[in-house]
């Protein structure tokens, strides 16, 4: 168990040390595991769970599409003609950034709505950094809100064989969904606060964004639509949901070929999948099959157990914040591509239903990315936005929104995800 444990931590550290490298630094990790026999070579496939793959991939490429379309501009524009100063925009538009992010991907989402964003400010003259950073902070909230939403939602659906509509409704009690918008009623009062001296008006400009091609927001709707039906299915292939993610993405490479009646027309969608986060979900999970059969998930369930005392709530409490904690400084994926198994392990000990617990995972991991300026992809993304416009953002300025926000999101999740599900 020893050399799957000092491998592990080896693979994290360097991982966090070189972040630029972290997928050849997992696959390199996952070839030691095999070569060394701590993953026997027979066992690879199993531990892969090819329907998440497919499903980053197939969501990353109908996104590039949309957001290509510009669509999203457009109702950021009719967002904008209907809001009366500067402070409703700053909130209206975080919250805009967070219907988004519930169905494509933070990174996109930030760069679609941010330029609005500083668009505004530069009429007005006034800082854009606050309303940049509650764009950035709204669309990390969202993306645990649908099974599409982040990668961390996709993994946990996976888990727990969960279908679209299980994150409205889980167990005949209302889902995560609803758990990330209560989080977003309060996160969102915390900004109107945030906001309450920006009261200038917005200046009507009299123009909106024109969309010319509706297809990508039809293939983007048409995958929620197949995720949903499909989820009606009786004992459907694993990789189900994969295949419809992949399969539209097709539809929508071919389309966009012959439109611009070119090969770089079928291969744009396609570039814009992000192969580096696909090259180290496969080299972490991997991993985790590694030190999974080398014994080393059941040892920190049981520590774990034995830190709670078999109390199933101060498990739970602790996985939540501990998870907000650790999200604040690593990249969430990981933690909860290594936490999952522990989890399922832990509620077979204790004889307990893991939902609470993954739920809380999943909470605490999304939003704690918030907390600071390197906690998430989208933090990082809207801080160079800022820069290349000649604002930098310091730690107190970020801190200053990301913390209350975060409490104020976690907290009612914490509490009402014990309620339905734990007690």
């Amino acid at each position: 168990m020893l050399p799957a444990i000092v491998l592990f931590a080896i693979t994290y550290i360097l991982m966090l040390t070189f972040s630029k490298y972290r997928p050849w630094i997992a696959l390199g990790s996952a070839g030691v595991f095999l070569l060394s026999g701590m993953l026997p070579i027979d066992q690879i496939w199993q531990n892969i769970d090819l329907n998440v793959l497919l499903m980053i991939a197939g969501t990353m490429g109908l996104v590039a599409l949309f957001s290509e379309s510009k669509m999203p501009a457009l109702l950021a524009d009719l967002i904008m003609e209907r809001v009366p100063n500067v402070q409703m925009a700053a909130v209206c538009l975080a919250l805009f950034a967070g219907i988004i992010s519930a169905f494509v991907d933070n990174v996109a989402t930030v760069l679609m709505v941010a330029p609005v964003a500083l668009a505004i400010c530069k009429k007005l003259g006034t800082n854009p950094v606050p309303m940049v950073i509650g764009i950035a902070v709204s669309s990390n909230l969202q993306g645990a809100a649908t099974l599409v939403g982040d990668t961390t939602a996709i993994m946990l659906g996976s888990a727990l064989d969960m279908s679209f509509l299980d994150f409205f409704f889980y167990q005949g009690k209302p889902g995560m969904f609803f758990m990330v918008e209560l989080g977003a009623v309060l996160s969102a009062l915390i900004l109107l606060w945030i906001f309450r001296r920006e009261k200038a008006a917005i200046p009507e400009t009299g123009r909106r964004t024109e969309v010319t091609d509706y297809v990508p927001t039809i293939l983007l709707s048409g995958t929620i639509v197949l995720l949903i039906l499909a989820s009606f299915l009786p004992e459907k292939p694993a990789v189900t949901n994969g295949v419809i993610c992949c399969g539209l993405l097709l539809v929508g490479a071919v389309y966009n070929c012959l439109k611009k009646d070119s090969r770089e027309g079928f291969l744009a969608p396609l570039k814009a999948i992000d192969f580096e986060t696909i090259g180290l979900l496969f080299g972490l999970f991997l991993i985790i099959g590694g030190i999974s059969n080398m014994g080393v998930i059941d040892a920190l369930a049981g520590l774990l157990a034995k830190l709670g005392g078999g109390n199933v709530f101060a498990l739970y409490t602790v996985i939540v914040w501990a998870s907000v904690l650790i999200s604040a400084f690593i990249d969430n994926i990981p933690y909860v591509a290594t936490m999952i198994p522990v989890i399922a392990t832990l509620s077979a000990r204790l004889g307990c239903d893991p939902t609470p617990l993954y739920f809380g995972l999943l909470s605490g991991a999304t939003l704690g990315g918030n907390c600071t300026p390197i906690g998430a992809s989208a933090n990082i993304t809207a801080i160079g936005i800022l820069r290349k416009e000649g604002y930098e953002v310091e730690n107190t300025g970020f801190f200053r929104i990301g913390i209350p926000f975060t409490i104020a999101a976690v907290l009612p999740a914490y509490l009402l995800i014990w309620f339905l599900f734990g007690a």
